[in-house]
């Protein structure tokens, strides 16, 4: 090779690789800039202006001048909080994370929904309500950040409701053919051009959390009854931030506004697969800014329980809720041929006209294209429809749904997927068997040249084993903070019907084209909102207390759960299920101060510099608290006591707590620990006196142990006679 051929080759190869760098680095995507607290004094419109100019400024800084501002910039969070969203490439965005006033710095994500009888299970039922200050708490406002609301549902009927509190200050910007009432006082939409929700989940949530009464409630007559909200007689503010999946620039600009719009608690069903840092998650980010302002935020613990340390809902100062039965079920009875009856899980709203149908096995009616295998899982394009119409199919796997409804079946018996205890919407005549019904019917087929079945409509059924938590529902222990207990509770989370929208598909399968006002769903995303509305009713009972001291309360009055039904324990289900008639009278609560949430943002290893941006507050010392280390002295004002250990080895852990007294105001309590026998619990002192209300006590918890192998867990309780305050103590 001559030398101009070299020098070519060299020229052509820097031009290659020049180009794959610039195409790597001009493609764009939104990030997120979080730039902590507002600025002490920006509280007004002209301060707003003021921040997207500065924001537009620090973008032109780091942007070619060929790219126009208006299109970089995503949108400007300057109402509750300091930030922006924009498009950027990698370069761009490491230039803008050097700069002193950002936080952080992070890709917008996408994050998903976490997807009547169940209030009553836990003792909120009708004249319990009607009988609460109904004054107090129709000027609760819960702020939804979801896919939207269907406003038109009878659920957010405004009849005999009065005037739109006072200090409301959002508005009703909900796009065309949109109207609000007094009921549903506020609606937004971010990343689409309607606040009306297409999918169902945000009115499914809205409803939950405070939808009205309406009588004779059910999906085409399954779970009927009167269908009502937590608070019902709370107003509701509607945030769409979901239009398929959920921005996280968007959920950041919905917490921006509902903080502003002067909501009182929010409730939010999203999230991702994993737990990220708080600093870098727009949920964390965007309850912490609700906090401070006095708004708590109810949170799902996310849907992937199948492993520990799935929880995603990680931050203290959230209220993290994990999903559990009511005492309601839904089955779906089959009856074979033989006369035995076999009860499986399902939805399903189908009837069949006759008593029997002939049943068949995927295997023996399918194409010639598939083997045995692929034709007893019903896989698709593998049943020969000449040979299902009419007939019932069974099928090895609960995906075989699908082709039996393609195919033209007319029923099917399906095994469970990965979460067998749970009914949900079937588009066609179906039930869900456990393995060993399954293997029953398999044998009757074999045991019978025409064999036959009907699958009946699905019906209720009394369910006495629950408050249980569903196999779905993200465990801990916390992935981010390890001394922070997560979920912090359980709520109602599976068959809940409440209302729907009908114009979202009511399964995913493409040929079910029915419409319904009222569904059945499960997963956390209808766990938070029971939380949600729990907490309304605490709040309407004391407005003035702090979101800490409702969430103390919720956690602490909460009833016990069986950890011999839940191998993850306290993991699964933290302090326990949910009991908000007890919670508005506690006795004491845990406040957990802003100086507490600094402390401990200092102790897990973030820097003074990031915190001071956090909260605009330039005092703030890290070097004045301890970093976590082998010491295990816990002094975070939380609700409960959680604290990770080395394995194999000798322990001694300390929680140094204290607690307000709401109860009355001459009371002294009395500590006692159900504890376990691989550990030794103290708690200096052992009484607790008050003279007055809202005086504070403090109190001391140590544990010592030797050689952990496992999780060891037990429950401190503070008792005055009247009050029982419990508190779960975790070991790990």
């Amino acid at each position: 090779m001559d030398k101009f051929q070299s020098f070519f080759l060299f020229i052509i190869c820097n031009l290659i690789s020049r180009c794959l760098s610039d195409a790597t680095e001009d493609k764009r995507q939104v990030y997120v800039v979080y730039m902590g607290a507002l600025p002490e004094g920006y509280h007004s419109l002209y301060h707003s202006n003021k921040l997207q100019e500065h924001h537009a400024k620090m973008l032109q800084d780091v942007v070619p001048r060929d790219i126009s501002l208006t299109k970089a910039l995503v949108t400007s969070y300057k109402r509750s909080f300091n930030g922006f969203a924009a498009y950027l490439t990698n370069q761009e965005q490491q230039k803008l994370a050097s700069h002193e006033e950002v936080v952080s710095i992070f890709p917008s994500r996408t994050l998903w929904p976490q997807t009547t009888r169940s209030w009553d299970f836990i003792g909120l039922n009708e004249n319990v309500i009607r009988n609460s200050n109904t004054d107090s708490s129709s000027n609760i406002v819960i702020g939804v950040l979801d896919s939207g609301i269907w406003p038109e549902s009878e659920s957010f009927n405004d009849q005999g409701f009065g005037p739109v509190p006072q200090k409301w200050r959002g508005v009703c910007n909900g796009g065309t053919n949109f109207t609000c009432n007094k009921k549903l006082i506020g609606a937004r939409f971010y990343s689409s051009d309607t606040a009306r929700d297409t999918i169902g989940h945000g009115t499914h949530t809205a409803s939950t959390a405070a939808g009205n009464y309406v009588k004779d409630a059910s999906f085409y007559g399954i779970a009927q009854g009167t269908a009502r909200g937590g608070a019902p007689s709370a107003r509701i503010a509607a945030y769409k931030v979901c239009q398929g999946g959920c921005r996280e620039a968007d959920i950041l600009a919905a917490f921006d506004d509902a903080i502003a719009d002067g909501v009182d608690v929010i409730t939010i069903s999203l999230g991702s697969s994993v737990a990220v840092d708080v600093i870098y998650d727009s949920i964390s980010i965007g309850s912490l800014h609700a906090m401070e302002k006095g708004i708590l935020t109810v949170h799902s613990a996310g849907n992937n329980g199948f492993s520990p340390g799935t929880v995603i809902s990680v931050a203290p100062w959230l209220m993290t809720v994990g999903a559990s039965s009511i005492d309601r079920g839904i089955v779906a009875k089959v009856v074979l041929g033989n006369g035995k009856t076999i009860s499986g899980k399902a939805v399903n709203s189908f009837k069949m006209k006759g008593t029997e149908f002939p049943l068949v096995y995927g295997k023996d009616v399918r194409t010639g294209d598939c083997d045995e295998l692929a034709g007893s899982l019903c896989s698709t394009d593998c049943l020969n429809s000449s040979l299902v119409s009419g007939k019932i199919v069974l099928c090895d796997s609960n995906s075989g749904i699908e082709e039996a409804l393609n195919a033209g079946a007319l029923g099917t018996i399906v095994k469970p997927g990965q979460v067998p205890d749970v009914s949900f919407v079937v588009p066609m005549s179906a039930s869900v068997l456990i393995a060993s019904d399954f293997e029953l019917v398999k044998s009757y087929i074999n045991s019978t040249e025409e064999a036959k079945a009907i699958v009946s409509t699905s019906e209720s059924m009394k369910n006495s084993d629950a408050p249980v938590v569903a196999s779905f529902s993200s465990k801990g222990p916390n992935p981010i903070i390890s001394s922070i207990l997560k979920p912090d509770i359980t709520a109602p989370g599976v068959e809940i019907l409440a209302a729907y929208s009908p114009a979202a598909p009511v399964t995913d399968y493409l040929k079910d084209k029915r419409s319904v006002e009222y569904s059945v769903l499960s997963g956390t995303s209808m766990s938070s909102p029971h939380a949600a509305g729990a907490a309304a009713y605490v709040k309407s009972a004391h407005p003035d207390w702090s979101p800490s001291a409702i969430k103390s309360a919720l956690m602490t009055t909460a009833w016990r759960m069986d950890p011999t039904r839940h191998k993850d324990a306290e993991f699964s289900y933290g302090s326990g299920h949910i009991n908000p008639i007890n919670a508005t009278n506690p006795g004491l609560v845990y406040e957990t101060s802003r100086e507490d949430y600094i402390k401990l943002l200092c102790s897990i290893g973030y820097s003074a510099e990031s915190i001071r941006q956090l909260f605009k507050d330039n005092s703030i010392d890290c070097s004045k608290f301890k970093k976590v280390d082998s010491t295990n002295k816990d002094d975070f004002n939380y609700p409960s006591m959680t604290v990770k250990v080395a394995e194999g080895a000798p322990f001694s852990a300390t929680f140094s707590r204290t607690v307000t007294n709401v109860g009355l105001a001459n009371s002294t309590y009395t500590a006692a620990i159900d504890k376990s026998s691989d550990c030794n619990f103290t708690v200096d002192p052992q009484t607790l006196s008050f003279k007055q209300l809202n005086e504070k006590r403090s109190f001391v918890v140590t544990v010592k142990g030797n050689r952990m192998k496992s999780m060891v867990s037990a429950s401190l309780v503070w008792s005055d006679g009247i009050h029982l305050v419990r508190s779960p103590i975790v070991v790990y």
